[in-house]
């Protein structure tokens, strides 16, 4: 079982994806620079959650 995440971290990573959605890739590191550059003051560890599942997101969409 994995962690859950919140509301927060899913409505802002749903927002994410649906403004920005070909910027995005499988890779984390390059994620969490654009998450840093498309949101204004999320802390490290919100940062680092939304590109974390933004990154799963990614992935799961490749395999289909």
């Amino acid at each position: 079982m994995g962690r859950i995440k919140t509301q927060l971290i899913k409505r802002l990573t749903f927002r994410l994806v649906k403004a920005y959605k070909e910027e995005f890739s499988t890779d984390f590191t390059s994620n969490k620079k654009l998450v840093e550059k498309h949101l204004t003051g999320p802390t490290k560890k919100m940062r680092n959650a939304i590109a974390g599942y933004l990154t799963r997101l990614m992935k799961n969409k490749e395999q289909l």
